[in-house]
């Protein structure tokens, strides 16, 4: 009989049910279920679907039931920095606000009033993105107060659906740090800064480690679903468990979590909360095994994403590659501004971007990814430059994990502009890293260099020079 586990990965237009298991020292995976995910428009608010992606979360855990393959337990991860907040009978309060909700809009003056940016950088090392829980949080007490004062606890939306299946209420770690809320010397929530914010401390629970058992699911989710396991805590941060899948045991390494967003970056054992670092727009989220990853955001394939919806839907990714790179444009814009985060239309902006800096406007979908993969790969030279001059080692080359390892022409590009040897590979990082730390959990492997040892044998990885 085989030992299965369960990754459910959910990201921000999508999630799957992988099953894991290890056959011949290798971990196998099986994705089970897919369904789509969006945020969508409700009285004039950015929201999330919650009781619809929970319903999804058990439909494809009864295909386990269908298949005749009950995993052992279960791992949840999603995005970051979202939230919900339950009152004292756990009723929800309000929506799923999306991230990308422009209730932010403002909100980092309201926070520096009260603490200096400088400050809030020092005491938390995570880097100014207007969508922060934190940014967040302020905008619900500027707006919707009632709120707050209703509030019992404070539940990140991987926590709020372990909450559903197991009914214990618990913090992850690497996610919790995302709110900038949480001491990376302490590793715990700042609570005094969170009474200068005017933000109810009670509603934060205990934070907890990524490997932790939370227990087993509830007597309604197992006649639901037809069986019983355990839930466990992978970093449920997506990216977190993306660097989990890394498949190297080099002291040094530097990685992209390419997807939606790129996450640029390496592992430290020290969190880097310094000035340089800051004006850098460098950031120290948790990472699992007590670590911290030391990155940059780069706006990713949503980029991508955005354009094809809205000017090539019937053409794959694979082929939007093709496209762009048999057209010549050299026109770049900057991956990292703010003006790519939501535009109403992402190609009428990228054409806008390169308008106003005098460079040629792209026409049609070739020439519309063509600016934009140049720009992502400028983007990652320039990142490289500084985080070599950040940790003061020089990189050799770059892992690429997660859905972008199946950008050939961007991996290309990047070799290129980086002048840096690209591994691209595994494409399921996030999923296999979830499964990882839940394998570890349980014993399957001994830690995680054991588990990236595993991961290297077990996934083809291409090679860029």
């Amino acid at each position: 009989m085989e030992k299965y586990y369960l990754a459910i990965d959910i990201g921000a237009s999508s999630g799957r049910h992988i099953l894991g298991h290890l056959e011949n020292d290798k971990m196998v995976l099986e994705e089970i279920y897919r369904f789509p995910n969006g945020m969508k428009e409700v009285n004039g608010e950015k929201i999330w679907d919650i009781d619809e992606l929970f319903r999804e979360v058990i439909n494809g855990m009864k295909k386990c039931k269908e298949l005749g393959k009950i995993p052992v337990s279960v791992g949840i991860d999603t995005w970051a920095v979202d939230f919900v907040l339950l009152d004292e009978n756990n009723k929800r309060l309000g929506n799923a606000v999306a991230y990308r909700d422009e209730r932010t809009k403002g909100m980092d003056a309201l926070v520096y009033n009260k603490v200096p940016q400088d400050e809030l950088y020092a005491t938390t090392g995570i880097q100014k993105q207007s969508f922060n829980s934190i940014y967040q949080l302020m905008a619900l007490r500027a707006k919707r107060p009632e709120l707050l004062e209703k509030a019992d606890t404070f539940l990140m939306i991987p926590d709020y659906l372990n909450f559903l299946l197991s009914g214990v209420k618990a913090q992850e770690y690497t996610n919790a740090t995302t709110t900038q809320l949480v001491n990376p010397a302490t590793r715990d929530w700042d609570r005094k800064r969170m009474e200068v914010l005017g933000f109810p401390r009670n509603i934060f629970l205990p934070i907890q480690e990524p490997g932790t058992v939370l227990g087993s699911l509830t007597n309604n989710i197992i006649e639901q679903v037809g069986f019983d396991c355990k839930v466990i805590l992978p970093a449920t941060h997506d990216t977190g468990s993306a660097v989990v899948a890394v498949p190297s045991n080099d002291e040094h390494v530097l990685y992209i979590s390419s997807g939606t967003w790129s996450l640029m970056g390496t592992e430290l054992a020290k969190a880097n909360c310094g000035k340089s670092a800051m004006l850098h727009n460098f950031t120290n989220e948790g990472g699992y095994n007590q670590t911290y990853r030391f990155l940059k955001n780069i706006m990713g394939l949503w980029m991508i994403q955005s354009v094809k919806r809205e000017i090539a839907e019937d053409l794959s990714f694979a082929e939007i590659c093709q496209m762009a790179e048999n057209c010549h444009i050299s026109s770049l814009v900057d991956a990292n501004d703010d003006r790519f985060l939501a535009p109403d239309n992402m190609t009428a902006e990228v054409q806008r971007a390169c308008e106003e800096s005098g460079q040629q406007v792209p026409r049609g979908i070739a020439e519309v990814a063509a600016v934009i993969y140049n720009s992502l790969a400028k983007c990652y030279a320039t990142t490289l430059e500084e985080l070599e001059e950040q940790t003061g080692y020089t990189y050799q080359s770059i892992h690429v994990v997660g859905g972008g390892a199946n950008a050939d022409y961007l991996n290309r590009l990047t070799a290129q502009y980086t002048q840096r040897t690209v591994l691209a590979g595994p494409t399921e990082a996030t999923a296999i890293g979830n499964l990882a730390v839940q394998m570890i959990a349980k014993q399957e492997l001994k830690d995680l260099s054991d588990a990236r040892h595993c991961i290297y044998q077990s996934f083809e990885i291409k090679e860029y020079q």
